[in-house]
């Protein structure tokens, strides 16, 4: 009833139905021609709490788009008539290849551990993926198949030797992902000869080989270059270092070679299109997964490395060489938007390709260089296929998948604020108004705190905390960026180190000071809500503040010496709090909302996934036992089936039903009808 209830109700904006509604774009890659775009379109089937996976192709020129079939991750071959790509059409994941038409599909592989993330080497000869295999087995599909048999009716226990033995949402078995290579005949449309590039590593770590953004294929078609973790103790380590070796497998005997020896991360390997350069992300401090990422290049003759982008203080997220070899093009955050940049391989100025008040990545470019492909999205805007020339002009989009949608649930822009927080330093907030904004009326608001802590709020979508569906209910949004946000340079980054309740509360209480002295805005109805490092501040603002009418944790942490204790990535504690709880115990005192339980107040919504091993589900709970043994106003949300995010489209549906309906019960004024309703 809840459900049929939610999906046939209509609220003005974006409200919850419309933004389960919005067809999810990714992945666009250029045929070698240049003349087509192939990309994924997903789709929400909330009947089904299902999402589907579809390929698309379009004219780079414009035109319709056409639908392929089901599948994922598609990959040009055979100069652009074959198409390679990820399907679990078949009730299993695999690799299969199909026409550039769509027809034809034909399965690649039939893998007792199934396949995944596929990429192809230039001259279609090969294939390389994923497989989670048995490290005695290796690419021996028979043996591992007896070993999947054999599991299924062993004792279900777990017995565990060493750290990282689970991780986000998984249990570590004793399967690891190794990456496969596969010989690809096109006539026939089979795949043969497999070779485990990653062989003989049971004993190295869990989860250290990187994913599909962590693997590449030269431009020659005979070596692979993949970034992985091979420290002794990965749950400590962020040292993932690069390898190279013959896309056919190591010799016998031998094993990948190791090309970098930085002992913090490296990851993202590409290589230039004439084979000269590699180029990659690194950071220079081992163990703070925060550090600044930067852009580095490797002379493969010589072998002498260059850092391109050492006096950019901005993280570099995603880069691709210009088809000549001649220059790099990058993205990077830079106070809530993300924009195309470039600069010369050999080092030099860093000039601008495309920028706005969005956020844009997935670039590619034309053989030619003259025309580049790349995903645009914005906070008031959800992800976009576009087309623009590569040295600026305006962009033109490729898809028009939620036009009509966007048309009958108008989205609201986003404003921005600045407002001087703890030692004077600018913070900058985001504003989203309700539909049909009134300036001469006083609406609620609700500041929403993000996560990480080193996270930003910016001009990009989200689904799972929707600036436009918060204000569709009829609240003013305000989004701040405080200390340890990402895009002010690294120093703001690390002003939370070892600070979490101290300067970055003090920003977000100055916002909060900003917002209330809106003319706008009643003061008296301002909430707040946030999920792991943002829930981690609402449980802070619980012990330390009662000026919020009501507050929404979702996933954060509240006892700091037990989350360090049972969380899995064990050098994010040691590195926010210099050590682990026995090492800096004063450190652990000082920050954990849990020495604050006998200052809780604010009526909580305490929301958590039983899956979650970021953040473990004992966290929330914990939360909860201690407001409600304090008496205060507070209800739990507990999801079984999700991890430190709900991903799941009827469980969406329930967790934006919810908070709207407890913000709404304390922040809904007495006969005001500019209240939210839900």
């Amino acid at each position: 009833m809840l459900l049929a209830g939610l999906l046939h109700a209509q609220q003005p904006g974006m409200d919850v139905n419309a933004l389960l509604s919005v067809v999810r774009l990714s992945d666009p890659q250029i045929s070698p021609d240049g003349g087509t775009v192939a990309f994924v379109a997903q789709t929400i089937d909330v009947a089904a709490n299902a999402k589907h996976n579809s390929i698309y192709t379009v004219p780079i020129a414009g035109g319709e788009p056409k639908l392929l079939g089901a599948g994922d991750r598609p990959r040009w071959a055979s100069g652009g008539s074959k198409i390679v790509f990820d399907s679990d059409r078949n009730g299993s994941g695999q690799i299969w290849i199909m026409n550039a038409d769509g027809t034809g599909a034909a399965q690649l592989t039939s893998l007792a551990t199934e396949a995944s993330d596929v990429t192809v080497a230039a001259d279609s000869k090969h294939i390389i993926f994923t497989s989670e295999v048995f490290p005695d087995c290796g690419i021996d599909d028979a043996c591992n198949k007896k070993a999947l048999d054999a599991a299924k009716t062993a004792p279900h226990a777990r017995i565990i030797n060493s750290l990282l033995y689970r991780h986000w949402t998984t249990w570590q078995g004793a399967r690891r992902s190794h990456l496969i290579s596969a010989a690809l005949d096109l006539s026939a449309g089979a795949a043969s000869d497999f070779k485990d590039l990653t062989p003989g590593n049971r004993e190295v770590p869990p989860f250290s080989l990187g994913g599909p953004d962590d693997y590449v294929i030269s431009p020659n078609s005979q070596e692979v270059c993949f970034a992985m973790n091979t420290d002794e103790q990965p749950a400590t380590s962020t040292n993932s270092d690069l390898f190279v070796v013959p896309i056919g497998g190591p010799i016998v005997g031998g094993e990948a070679r190791k090309i970098t020896n930085n002992p913090a991360a490296d990851s993202s390997p590409q290589y230039s299109p004439d084979g000269k350069y590699l180029a990659w992300r690194a950071q220079q401090r081992p163990g703070y997964e925060s550090d600044r990422w930067r852009l580095l290049v490797m002379d493969r003759a010589t072998g002498t490395v260059t850092v391109l982008t050492d006096l950019l203080d901005r993280w570099v997220n995603s880069f691709t060489f210009s088809p000549d070899s001649r220059n790099i093009f990058f993205t990077a955050t830079d106070r809530g938007r993300q924009a195309i940049q470039f600069l010369p391989v050999t080092g030099g100025a860093i000039q601008i390709a495309v920028n706005g008040d969005n956020t844009l990545d997935d670039m590619q470019l034309t053989r030619d260089g003259k025309t580049m492909v790349f995903t645009r999205q914005s906070g008031s805007e959800p992800v976009q296929i576009m087309r623009a020339a590569s040295r600026g002009g305006a962009p033109v989009a490729l898809t028009h998948f939620n036009d009509d949608l966007l048309r009958s649930h108008p989205t609201q822009p986003l404003e921005e604020m600045s407002t001087k927080g703890s030692e004077d330093a600018q913070i900058q907030s985001f504003v989203v108004k309700p539909p049909g904004f009134d300036p001469a009326q006083k609406y609620p608001a609700v500041i929403l705190i993000h996560g990480g802590p080193e996270g930003e709020w910016g001009q990009s979508w989200s689904y799972r905390w929707n600036e436009q569906v918060f204000a569709s209910a009829g609240y003013v949004v305000v989004m701040p960026n405080p200390r340890g946000s990402v895009g002010f340079g690294q120093k703001f980054i690390d002003d939370v180190n070892g600070d979490w309740g101290g300067r970055a509360y003090q920003d977000i209480m100055a916002v909060t000071d900003a917002v209330a002295a809106l003319p706008y805005v009643d003061k008296d109805r301002i909430a707040a809500a946030g999920a792991s490092y943002g829930g981690y501040m609402i449980d802070w603002i619980l012990g330390h503040t009662d000026r919020f009418k009501c507050l929404v944790s979702h996933a954060g942490v509240f006892d700091l010496t037990g989350e360090a204790e049972s969380t899995e990535e064990l050098w994010f504690p040691i590195w926010e709090f210099g050590g682990m709880p026995w090492q800096n115990p004063e450190m652990y005192a000082k920050w954990s909302p849990n020495n604050y339980v006998k200052d809780f107040k604010t009526p909580t919504l305490v929301i958590h996934g039983e899956l979650d091993f970021r953040i473990p589900y004992t966290q929330g709970l914990a939360l909860f036992t201690a407001l409600q043994m304090e008496k205060v106003p507070s209800r739990l949300l507990v999801f079984p089936d999700e991890g430190h995010w709900v991903l799941h489209p009827q469980n969406s549906l329930l967790w934006y039903q919810t908070v709207l309906d407890w913000l709404s019960t304390y922040e809904k004024a007495t006969n005001d009808k500019q209240g939210p309703t839900n």
